[in-house]
């Protein structure tokens, strides 16, 4: 998109996401506004009754009223370009999605706040309620020191759901002061992920606590408070849910608000009210614009110094040489408690536990320029940001991030980052797409030396063919890789039980080589042995390949996968829903992926985006880079003028 001013810009940007994803966007607002049943009827209605019970929609009234100018004036534009699309193109919309029409801004708020605030920070909480998926990622930011070319070099790598609220746009934005490229979460009018002419930065879900449970006892109307019964404040909210024959029935729900938040579930006589960090930070799309235009570090930290994003670290990288880990959010600031205190259900009775203040920019793990000439992080806390350590655990109140990963084997793909990073000292453009591309399961350089023997040993018969199998195996999961499935169902088994699998759990102290080793090997070659039972009943072969299993499907075919889950210790990430006949497909991991290097002549970048950069019926692009992501391969980003002219698709000019 390319403008001589900045709200055409933004209409642009509106029209071009309603045009790729017209039907998916209008249903995520109708989501976001708790109106969904009313549209589409009675399955959407838990999401309703969540959405208006956070008061999403009153958020983002409050969020629209309290925008800034330029920027409430770009969202206008942005949503203007939405609605252009529409009217213009109505046989291009499904039907049952213009009940949304026309959008409003307050809906891109919302849908800001629904995704952002109750998904990546409160998700965790509310799964109480509903189970969302861990969500992830990989980053890397390379230095000269470090980098065969001497350029800083940046890889972008998040891992969300293939669809719904998570599904990228990508785009490239020129106007008056911008020459930005990068990936907008769909619905939103802004990039979250970019680089321009001089400085790129991804990001990374971080271990963070911005939002709590707190246990209400129950008395009366109330609930008590320091020594005293407190009323709650008490809505009624009318929602509407469509029935099969197109009238609306009522449906009634009382919304009880606590000092800490809204209640969001009851049990054992106790309310639970959920406190969220950040909801009233509502400049986060102005912030976001303030870091797409940044020429240096200076200012994109002047940016990242706003705090209107409540969560993530930010990994950075700028034509300077210059490289930053940031550990990002808005952390309250709490005189009590640790990390497992706070995860857990706080006491809600006394004002001891209530938070209102945040940690300062400054107060954050952050590391700048290291000796070590990276940094990275896969979801672990910020301690392993780059090695040798320059986050000193000491310095970081234990509430602000965990020491060490729920699970141990939760270490194992930060390891493989690290591994991958710390065994090349030259690093070429060339080598980042191949160690992007990397399946080495690290799980398995652990755990076959003490697994194999024992198995061997064994009297199952059962096991002992199955060692022969992954004795054999490359330690992959490459498409064509045989003993991979084997393997991925053990290491799930033993991972999934209440008692920790490994000899040596995760020691901070041994950041690079723990866990390690087998606990309990006899009930180890216990579960290879029902695991290679499972795989033999499921596809006939202890040796099946792993694409046989793990499939890449789109609307032109299926290719055979090659990654898997960050718990086997790989770092080409999916996640795979069952189909028929015992395969399974692709619904999470890899999403958009970017390199980026900022020479002396300016960026060069390559991308891909699995699943395309449209889900509208009928558009070629549904799909259209599946099989370039099977095959391992990226295309070039075509960022300047000349080259986006050599490979025009199509010019709409308005």
């Amino acid at each position: 998109m390319y403008s001589s001013n900045t709200d055409s810009l933004m209409y642009a940007f509106g029209w071009a996401q309603m045009r790729a994803h017209g039907d998916r966007v209008l249903r995520l607002y109708g989501e976001a506004r708790g109106r969904a049943a009313e549209y589409w009827g009675a399955e959407h209605l838990a999401s309703d009754r969540r959405v208006r019970t956070l008061e999403l929609p009153e958020h983002a009234r409050r969020w629209a009223g309290n925008q800034d100018m330029p920027f409430g004036g770009y969202v206008e534009a942005f949503v203007a370009g939405m609605n252009a699309y529409a009217e213009a193109h109505p046989d291009r919309i499904s039907e049952s999605r213009t009940a949304v029409l026309p959008v409003k801004p307050r809906d891109v708020f919302a849908h800001t706040l629904r995704t952002v605030h109750a998904t990546f920070v409160a998700g965790r909480d509310l799964r109480q309620a509903q189970r969302w998926r861990r969500a992830g990622s990989n980053a890397w930011a390379v230095g000269p020191s470090r980098s065969a070319s001497g350029n800083a070099m940046l890889l972008t790598n998040p891992h969300l759901s293939w669809g719904d609220r998570f599904t990228w746009f990508e785009a490239q934005l020129t106007g008056p002061d911008i020459d930005a490229y990068g990936a907008a979460l769909l619905g939103m009018p802004f990039p979250a992920v970019a680089f321009n002419d001089h400085l790129g930065w991804t990001h990374t879900v971080n271990p963070i606590d911005a939002s709590d449970l707190y246990r209400l006892p129950l008395a009366g109307d109330g609930y008590r408070w320091n020594g005293r019964v407190r009323p709650f404040n008490t809505d009624t909210k009318v929602l509407k849910v469509k029935q099969p024959d197109g009238s609306l029935r009522a449906d009634t729900l009382t919304v009880r608000r606590s000092v800490h938040g809204p209640v969001v579930g009851q049990r054992d006589g106790a309310a639970l009210a959920l406190r969220i960090a950040g909801l009233t930070q509502s400049k986060l799309f102005e912030q976001y614009w303030r870091m797409l235009r940044a020429t240096n570090l200076s200012q994109f930290e002047a940016a990242l110094r706003r705090q209107q994003m409540p969560m993530f670290n930010t990994v950075y990288a700028d034509e300077d040489g210059h490289i930053l880990y940031h550990f990002g959010g808005r952390v309250p600031e709490r005189d009590r408690g640790g990390w497992s205190y706070w995860q857990g259900v706080v006491p809600g009775d006394t004002s001891a536990t209530l938070w209102n203040a945040v940690h300062d920019y400054e107060d954050l793990p952050r590391v700048v320029d290291p000796p070590s000439g990276w940094v990275q992080n896969a979801n672990e806390p910020p301690f392993t940001s780059t090695l040798p350590p320059r986050v000193d655990s000491a310095e970081v109140p234990g509430y602000m991030t965990p020491r060490a990963p729920a699970k141990s084997a939760y270490m194992f793909r930060p390891q493989r980052s690290i591994e991958m990073l710390e065994g090349d000292s030259s690093i070429t453009f060339a080598e980042l797409q191949a160690y992007k591309n990397d399946t080495r399961m690290l799980a398995a350089d652990r755990l076959l030396d003490d697994l194999l023997p024992a198995a061997r040993a064994s009297d199952r018969e059962r096991a002992r063919r199955a060692a022969d199998v992954l004795a054999e195996w490359d330690r992959t999961a490459d498409a064509a890789s045989q003993g991979s499935v084997l393997f991925a169902r053990w290491l799930r088994a033993m991972v999934g039980g209440a008692e920790a699998p490994f000899a040596t759990p995760y020691r901070p102290s041994a950041p690079r080589t723990t866990p390690d080793g087998l606990a309990d090997p006899e009930a180890a070659v216990q579960t290879l042995a029902e695991a290679a039972q499972t795989v033999e009943d499921r596809h006939d072969s202890l040796d099946v390949p792993w694409g046989a299993v793990h499939r890449l499907v789109g609307p032109e075919g299926s290719y055979p996968a090659s990654g898997g889950d960050g718990l086997f210790g790989l770092f080409r990430v999916l996640r795979f829903d069952e189909m028929e006949g015992g395969r399974r497909r692709a619904t999470f991991g890899d999403s958009y992926v970017a390199l980026t290097e900022f020479t002396k002549e300016g960026p060069r970048a390559k991308a891909v985006l699995p699943y395309g950069n449209a889900s509208q019926p009928g558009s070629p692009h549904r799909g259209d880079q599946l099989q370039l992501y099977a095959e391992k391969k990226m295309r070039p980003v075509w960022h300047s003028r000349d080259s986006v002219r050599a490979h025009l698709e199509r010019r709409v000019t308005f």
